[in-house]
């Protein structure tokens, strides 16, 4: 298999384009809570992203797409369908017949149930993608990654629309978890994560209505 495409970078100018259509709110007690509503409502930059993420993995080589609840699942199956390969979901507990969990874990929003992802979806070698909008402390991802190794499979990348720097590896004196910490105890420093926009070009800071509630919910 070829090695990855440097046709798009990280916040080179296609990404720079794409992050005005990405405004951020406070929300869930996050300052910054990127939505990515704002592009699925713009279908040329929403097929544009998609056509990004197709060229890239059309050039590495994958045999499937596991994309992660719920917003994996927007970003997947477009992307499936492009390279003609099979999309598998990734879900939370008690949602799928046949399926294998993985271990707890925690995200910036707080502890987590393990992922579950379906026995017969994945077999002993093959080349997974795994997909969602956005990677912050890796906690969901290296769930994901954990029941892709589960079935004998090999992940070949992560990869997500936003990747936030600021968790790869922070200082200890910032208290921000770090990813770097994380993928080294999970044993998953094999696998490489690529995002399409960080955080120094996400500056499209919404614009808030009169009476603006932070109502985020845990999920």
């Amino acid at each position: 298999m070829s090695s990855p495409s440097t046709t798009y970078e990280q916040d080179g100018p296609e990404a720079k384009e794409i992050a005005k259509y990405l405004p951020y709110f406070p929300f869930k007690g996050i300052p910054r809570f990127y939505d990515i509503g704002g592009f699925l409502a713009e279908p040329r930059v929403f097929q544009q992203i998609v056509d990004i993420f197709v060229q890239r993995y059309a050039e590495i080589g994958i045999d499937s797409i596991a994309g992660l609840d719920a917003r994996g699942f927007i970003l997947g199956p477009p992307i499936a369908l492009a390279l003609k390969k099979p999309f598998i979901m990734m879900r939370k507990k008690g949602k799928m017949p046949n399926s294998i969990q993985s271990d707890a874990y925690k995200t910036e929003y707080g502890n987590r149930q393990g992922l579950t992802v379906q026995r017969d979806k994945i077999s002993k070698g093959d080349r997974v993608l795994i997909i969602d909008d956005l990677v912050a402390t890796g906690g969901t991802l290296s769930s994901a990654i954990s029941l892709v190794k589960m079935l004998g499979g090999d992940v070949v990348e992560c990869a997500c629309v936003v990747e936030l720097k600021m968790f790869i590896d922070p200082s200890v004196e910032s208290g921000l978890p770090s990813r770097t910490k994380l993928f080294q105890d999970m044993e998953h420093t094999d696998v490489p994560i690529w995002g399409l926009i960080s955080e120094d070009v996400l500056t499209n800071e919404a614009k808030l209505p009169d009476g603006y509630v932070d109502d985020g919910e845990e999920h």
